[in-house]
């Protein structure tokens, strides 16, 4: 598939978004939230987390034919994964802010119903990030999408980033939390699993479509295209039948594994151990690195996967 720059920046940015919103709201219904800085960190960690999310939402409007007819996307609920996010993201400002107006005010609520409100943010957050998982993971023709690590990735790698952007954050204002610096190395670690396990599983499996069951003709023998289907390039060749070679491919993964899980991992550690200006210093570069390495990884996420649609274009496999 071809990797759309708006799709790669909207499913990265508005991910880790959701994530640092969602470990922002439970750190602080839990009282883990730092507050001796008063409420200055946590204020600019609910911006931080809402510029992202609404940056990259509005980013994922440059994909569609026509951006201006994008709210009409919300009435298809019933039936588009796509329209569910849609419903999901504006449903989700609602908790969200009313429970970081009230966290500001009271930095750890004790109120039930000020709870609610935040668990239902918690929830609004997961929910809108798994219907942006389930947009690629619902399509049957696309056989490395259609499984269960695509909605796991994009939930992990969301609470993933979100926690290095936190953690950076709190840093600045140095007031740190414990829990979290040690808490990340876990995550990364949990998240390169998910991340091997999804390539392990796309290179060792294929989809059922071939040439011979496309067109029904199996039962002659091999199916091959006699000539080409079109002189030129058209809509489907340009969007659906990408190609990377493995070669660039491998040394594309050998990326990911560094840059998002590796050096990211290794830094956040000593960042839990240094001093604070150094700490600070860490935790941004391992921000900056986990930033390349997401973006490396979805970037390959569309470059590797193949539309049934490519076997009418010479592939012999989807």
């Amino acid at each position: 598939m071809h990797p759309a720059k708006s799709v790669i920046f909207f499913t990265t940015t508005s991910g880790a978004g959701y994530g640092l919103m969602f470990l922002t709201i439970l750190m602080s219904m839990t009282d883990t939230l730092p507050t001796a800085a008063g409420p200055a960190p946590a204020a600019t960690v609910y911006a931080v987390a809402y510029l992202l999310i609404t940056a990259g939402l509005l980013a994922s409007t440059f994909h569609l034919g026509h951006p201006e007819r994008a709210w009409r996307a919300l009435s298809q609920w019933r039936s588009s994964w796509l329209s569910r996010e849609g419903v999901a993201a504006v449903f989700t400002y609602l908790p969200t802010g009313i429970y970081a107006i009230a966290s500001l005010v009271t930095p750890a609520p004790t109120h039930p119903a000020v709870l609610a409100i935040g668990a239902l943010g918690l929830v609004g957050c997961a929910v809108t990030v798994w219907c942006t998982a389930m947009i690629y993971a619902s399509l049957k023709p696309v056989h490395a999408w259609c499984n269960g690590f695509v909605p796991a990735s994009y939930l992990w790698f969301g609470l993933m980033t979100g926690g290095l952007v936190l953690d950076l954050l709190l840093r600045v204002f140095a007031v740190p939390s414990t829990g979290l610096s040690f808490s990340l190395p876990a995550a990364i670690v949990v998240g390169l699993a998910i991340k091997w396990a999804y390539w392990r599983r796309i290179d060792g499996s294929a989809g059922a479509s071939t040439p011979e069951t496309a067109t029904g003709l199996g039962r002659f023998g091999t199916v091959r295209s006699f000539e080409a289907l079109h002189g030129q390039a058209n809509y489907l060749m340009q969007e659906m039948v990408f190609e990377i070679a493995r070669t660039h491919a491998d040394a594309l993964r050998r990326g990911v594994y560094v840059m998002l899980f590796a050096a990211p991992a290794i830094l956040c550690l000593a960042a839990a151990v240094l001093s604070s200006t150094v700490a600070a210093v860490a935790a941004g570069t391992a921000l900056a690195s986990a930033t390349v390495g997401i973006g490396i990884e979805r970037w390959l996420f569309f470059a590797e996967a193949r539309h049934t649609v490519g076997l009418y274009y010479g592939r012999t496999a989807a």
